[in-house]
């Protein structure tokens, strides 16, 4: 059943069908009920003022609540794309078209929340090493150290959030034989980047699937932080090329399996 914020009332099926939401009828039930601006509502107005390490945890926020609903457009079998209409043009009596149109308008304004915590996440990022490394230039200069000079975040919290190149998945699994197998990962492998996907932008390694999909044949740059000795716990890091395919036997185009961190 619909929810009580919005109802659909069909016309007489043997005429063209009206769908009305929340009273206002509507000729493409493809259309959003509510107009996509520029954010959801959720995103603080001024992020410029928040941390780095807030922007970060509002970055994971938006991440998984899109995650959650695509879980929900996924239950219905449909995705952004999907059609709502028979092929005559009725709308569909198999889900909850009310549930779905809603479900793409928040999605909408998540997405571009998401672009915008982005932009500010990164510019600051840029800003807080630029800044890092001018004041350990000056130390050096200067003969000799200047903490005071460095810029550093409370608690240390930027550290423990993670830095640029902080491995944002591990490999969980690898076939034998597959083209992640032949391109050397191994199981436990944290991945560092892989193509143009790393930590600030893999949202939830949905960018991973997608580069996969993208670059089938096409050799890709994955680099990994490897653990060379289990009891010192000391680590290597390697730069592999894997080629998305096919025809290696198996399911999928890599033949391993990636979990986030």
């Amino acid at each position: 059943m619909p929810s009580a914020l919005s109802s659909i009332q069909l016309g007489d099926p043997l005429l063209h069908p009206t769908v009305l939401i929340m009273g206002i009828p509507m000729d493409d039930i493809h259309a959003p009920t509510v107009a996509s601006g520029p954010t959801s509502g959720g995103v603080p107005r001024d992020l410029s003022k928040l941390s780095i390490v807030d922007l970060m945890q509002e970055k994971e926020r938006i991440e998984a609540e899109l995650s959650a609903l695509s879980s929900v457009l996924s239950s219905h079998g449909v995705n952004m794309n999907s059609s709502l209409t028979t092929f005559d043009g009725f709308p569909r009596d198999d889900i909850d078209i009310a549930q779905v149109r809603t479900t793409r308008v928040r999605i909408i304004h998540l997405r571009n929340d998401h672009k915008e915590v982005m932009s500010h996440l990164e510019k600051d990022l840029h800003h807080h090493f630029a800044t890092l490394q001018n004041a350990q230039a000056a130390a050096a200069t200067n003969g000799a150290s200047t903490p005071s000079a460095a810029p550093s975040l409370a608690d240390n919290s930027l550290a423990d959030a993670g830095m640029l190149g902080t491995p944002f998945a591990k490999v969980n699994s690898v076939v034998p034989g597959s083209p992640a197998d032949q391109a050397g990962l191994n199981s436990g492998d944290t991945v560092r980047s892989f193509g143009n996907v790393h930590w600030l932008n893999h949202e939830r390694l949905s960018k991973v699937a997608e580069t996969v999909q993208q670059n089938e044949g096409r050799p890709l740059s994955v680099k990994v932080v490897r653990k060379a000795d289990s009891r010192s716990g000391t680590t290597m890091e390697l730069d592999l090329q894997l080629t998305p395919r096919r025809d290696w036997g198996g399911r999928g185009l890599l033949g391993c399996h990636l979990v986030p961190l």
